[in-house]
């Protein structure tokens, strides 16, 4: 028997994901891509294929027999009836929270998403921005735009304390990046976990007692009924004058109104954002005048040239599992959002 994919690509619109034309070309899963991938198990060969849609043009039709749907987003509504014999979801993103509250999903439907494909590239990006923190960049920016030449100068990082909120693939490769440098790394995550790459590990709750250690504070969460607004005003005024952000999360993990507060008035160094909702920012938004922050547009994450090929090994990968009856990777936890 035949195991039929449906691929849902999406348009780029604005407001819409991809939310820029150059994301189109990064997420676009083609009939090329997919059957260079496919030869590289053929394990897999004939036993499956695969209709490659975008947005919702042949969505209903298509999903009527499809065992298996490849997307990013998808129409929710009904879903048991649309797709009655879908029995897994792969999200082409690692963050799920655009699907939350995820009541829609038909019982005995498993859906699996792309966490740790990035976590090489957000690991380089945590480590470069910690060190344009400890350089001061965002202040050297920020005064090149007035034409202020003010020097700024910075010790070796060694000895300097950085915390992670958030210690999955992508936190996790920004704190083993980050200590081979010297610095002391304090994970944050929910269950207290040891962490390769952290010096110590607290739980969530002991959030408020490590924020005032913090020299450099790196949030990587997923978007989560539990981690919105954790980083709001109150904790960061926690935080030392000296100290500098980095959010390759989601923005509803911190309060960014009160970060740019925060950064007029010098009780926080430097901060670099590259995660906005909604995205694009608005051309008339503060954060693009704000003193010391640095604004990214959503670049921690891969090129087109891997997103797609990367996307498909975890796919295919995990195709080999549902097709031997197997667990999948990266099963996502309706309950807890991720």
């Amino acid at each position: 028997m035949v195991t039929k994919i449906h691929i849902k690509n999406n348009r780029w619109a604005p407001g819409s994901f991809p939310n820029t034309p150059e994301g189109e070309k990064v997420f676009t899963i083609t009939r090329d891509r997919f059957e260079q991938e496919r030869k590289r198990f053929p394990g897999v060969g004939a036993r499956v294929e695969a209709f490659i849609d975008w947005d919702t043009d042949h969505f209903a039709d298509s999903m009527q027999d499809a065992d298996i749907l490849l997307t990013w987003n998808l129409p929710t509504a009904n879903l048991a009836a649309v797709a009655p014999k879908l029995k897994w979801i792969h999200c082409i993103g690692a963050g799920v929270e655009h699907l939350l509250p995820m009541d829609w999903m038909p019982e005995g439907v498993t859906l699996t998403n792309n966490k740790g494909i990035h976590s090489d590239k957000a690991g380089e990006f945590g480590l470069m921005s910690v060190l344009m923190l400890h350089s001061h960049l965002p202040a050297i920016v920020y005064h090149q735009r007035k034409h202020v030449y003010d020097s700024r100068y910075a010790a070796p990082m060694a000895g300097k304390v950085l915390v992670v909120v958030g210690t999955g693939s992508l936190g996790g490769a920004i704190a083993k990046k980050v200590q081979a440098l010297g610095v002391h790394v304090i994970g944050v995550n929910r269950s207290g976990r040891p962490v390769d790459g952290c010096d110590e590990i607290v739980t969530t709750d002991a959030l408020e007692e490590v924020l005032p250690r913090a020299d450099y504070l790196v949030a990587a969460t997923p978007d989560t009924p539990a981690t919105r607004g954790l980083l709001d005003r109150r904790r960061l005024d926690l935080m030392k004058p000296a100290a500098g952000i980095v959010n390759i999360g989601r923005e509803s993990v911190m309060d960014y109104e009160a970060l740019c507060d925060k950064l007029e008035e010098g009780s926080l160094a430097g901060a670099i954002l590259d995660v906005f909702d909604p995205e694009p920012i608005a051309s008339d938004s503060r954060l693009w005048d704000t003193r010391n922050l640095i604004v990214t547009p959503h670049i921690s994450a891969d090129d087109g040239d891997h997103y797609v090929p990367m996307t498909l090994d975890l796919f295919f990968r995990n195709l080999e599992r549902y097709l031997a009856g197997e667990p999948l990777l990266n099963p996502v936890r309706p309950e807890l959002g991720y």
